[in-house]
């Protein structure tokens, strides 16, 4: 069975720092590409950022260029998402995806959001103000 399994989410406070790490098992884990969503209470989910699988480019919504970076650990099936100076507008269940796909899109952060293959559980972060 393919698994995504979110971890690292937690309580922090503004200004801080939070590393989250989606671990996948069960599928050919270079041919996806991965992205990070999120949903905070009373919204829709979101996109966050995301990494394909060739070259590992990387894509970042708005609210997250310059503050998130996203990488990808092939040999360990991870990737993480580093989170820097947090606020409490970043609260929110964090949630992993993939998607097989063995290109570059420019849209690859709503294509994985509309179209993923699997979902992961997702971690909760909170930042308290």
């Amino acid at each position: 069975d393919v698994q995504l399994q979110a971890s690292g989410g937690g309580l922090v406070q503004a200004g801080a720092s939070l590393r989250i790490s989606c671990a996948a098992s069960g599928l050919t884990f270079d041919d996806y590409a991965i992205g990070w969503y999120r949903q905070a209470p009373g919204k829709e989910r979101e996109g966050v950022a995301c990494i394909s699988s060739v070259r590992s480019r990387t894509y970042y919504s708005d609210f997250a260029e310059g503050r998130f970076s996203i990488s990808r650990d092939n040999a360990r099936n991870t990737v993480t998402l580093q989170m820097n100076n947090l606020t409490p507008d970043d609260t929110a269940v964090y949630y992993c995806a993939a998607l097989w796909l063995t290109a570059n899109p420019d849209n690859l952060l709503s294509l994985i959001h509309q179209h993923a293959d699997y979902w992961g559980r997702g971690t909760l972060v909170t930042v308290s103000s």
